[in-house]
């Protein structure tokens, strides 16, 4: 493929994230290093926001690519560690990319599902989201410019088992990216979001391990196989790319179309 225009200049890549940092939260491994790895190789400075130390692949690549990655701690229940966490990352860095990754699953029959247990999914995984783009979105609205990109899920559209804490947190990430669009469009910031369907992460082993269950899923999906962490980085990717600057308040999903079935 020739890469030049007629008169012979390069084409620009419309992926490149060159002296752009990205936020992801929980990249210390699956999806979310997956995430972290895809921005730094094409140019980003990543910044982690996890329980643990940085995840070695990042560090070597940072090492190999002359760009930065470095994790700060945080405790995603906690507000106050939220809070701390944000205001760390702002003093050393300007934030251009934020990916809300990091996430939480826990599973009890809908009439006995502990109360703690609820908020702790909800703190987690819409409350942290909302903080986050709150702490970040600020000063990429003053610069007129950013994206954000939060993790939904298949239980955004779709009810589940044993999982209502889960399904309504998911719910409300979908709907808090469109009125953060709603606001924040007009003024150069981008907020999207990707819902992930069957990856194949360490979280879902026993699903990949059930022989019966597994087919279930598979012939539920018209692609035919699970998806990987690579496919929701390169769909990360592509909303935190200046691809994707006329993309605002949608909820992509990276599911091997089992939505249309």
């Amino acid at each position: 493929m020739n890469n030049t225009h007629p008169a012979g200049s390069p084409v620009p890549n419309p992926l490149d994230l060159s002296g752009r940092t990205a936020v992801v939260t929980g990249a210390s491994r699956g999806i979310g290093l997956s995430i972290a790895l895809s921005l730094m190789t094409q140019g980003a400075h990543v910044v982690c926001l996890q329980r643990g130390p940085l995840a070695t692949e990042l560090a070597q690549l940072a090492a190999a690519t002359g760009r930065t990655a470095a994790a700060f701690s945080v405790d995603l229940t906690d507000a106050r560690s939220v809070a701390a966490a944000a205001a760390a990352v702002l003093a050393q860095h300007r934030v251009d990319i934020l990916v809300n990754n990091a996430g939480t699953q826990i599973r009890h029959d809908a009439v006995e599902f502990p109360l703690e247990d609820f908020d702790t999914v909800m703190n987690v995984n819409t409350r942290a989201v909302f903080q986050l783009c709150q702490a970040f979105g600020a000063p990429m609205l003053e610069r007129g410019e950013g994206k954000i990109i939060n993790l939904a899920s298949m239980l955004t559209f779709q009810g589940g088992f044993r999982v209502p804490a889960y399904a309504a947190s998911k719910g409300a990430v979908a709907q808090l990216t469109k009125a953060l669009c709603n606001e924040w469009a007009g003024r150069g910031v981008n907020v999207n979001a990707v819902a992930p369907g069957y990856i194949a992460t360490e979280m879902n082993s026993a699903l990949l391990a059930d022989e019966a269950r597994n087919e279930q899923i598979l012939v539920r999906i018209p692609a035919g196989r699970w998806g990987n962490a690579n496919d929701l980085a390169g769909a990360v990717l592509f909303l935190a790319s200046d691809a994707a600057d006329y993309i605002h308040g949608t909820v992509l999903p990276v599911d091997g179309g089992w939505l249309s079935r």
